[in-house]
């Protein structure tokens, strides 16, 4: 079973924890990494691009010229997607990107981000983190006593703390995240991970009835 130190705040180490073999033992694989972060991706898509068609053009509405002895070809509007400042054929229109990976693809990708990133050194947990009121400038401080000040940080919380979101928002690189919303896109996108033990305590407890 993989372990790990347990810090304070202040950087101290305080006792060594265990790690569940589910969570921090795994062994990468590329495809469900892939699968995973893919389908983050997609599913942030807003999806309201949009161009008019012939329909949805303003104007148009009169018969350019009249359908015989002319000599010109037919036109029966002058929104025809063939004349400049007519409409779009086959242009993109809003639709929904998202879709849904199957919980246990989902569960194995992040159990294979935590891997790597405990693998490479970049876990870093301790007892709390405990905020009185919001200060970006207490918490810059809390990061820099861990060596984790001008680092892109993933801090990963049991639950939604207002504080510490409101003191890491004005800090380049550091997101907060709870357990529930943890995602394997977010831990590989940012090189260190800050996580709580009671966050850990959390994802352990709830791992094999529900996932993470």
């Amino acid at each position: 079973m993989p372990q790990t130190e347990l810090k304070d705040t202040s950087n101290k180490v305080k006792s060594s924890v265990s790690l569940p073999e589910e969570l921090f033992g795994l062994s990468a694989r590329k495809d469900i990494i892939h699968a995973s972060v893919k389908n983050f991706l997609a599913n942030q898509r807003q999806g309201t691009h949009a161009t008019k068609t012939k329909g949805l053009v303003s104007g148009g509405g009169k018969k350019p010229w009249k359908q015989k002895h002319t000599g010109r070809a037919r036109a029966g509007s002058s929104r025809s997607p063939l004349w400049r400042g007519g409409g779009t054929i086959f242009g993109p229109q809003p639709r929904d990107y998202s879709y849904r990976l199957p919980r246990n693809i989902r569960r194995r990708a992040v159990g294979e981000a935590l891997s790597a990133k405990l693998s490479s050194g970049e876990v870093t947990i301790v007892d709390t983190i405990a905020i009185a009121k919001p200060k970006t400038k207490e918490m810059s401080g809390i990061l820099k006593d861990l060596g984790l000040d001008g680092k892109s940080v993933l801090v990963v919380l049991p639950e939604k703390d207002q504080n510490i979101m409101l003191s890491t928002r004005n800090i380049p690189g550091v997101k907060v995240s709870r357990v529930a919303d943890l995602n394997a896109y977010d831990i590989l996108s940012h090189s260190t991970l800050l996580m709580t033990k009671g966050a850990l305590d959390l994802m352990t407890s709830t791992l094999p009835e529900k996932g993470i």
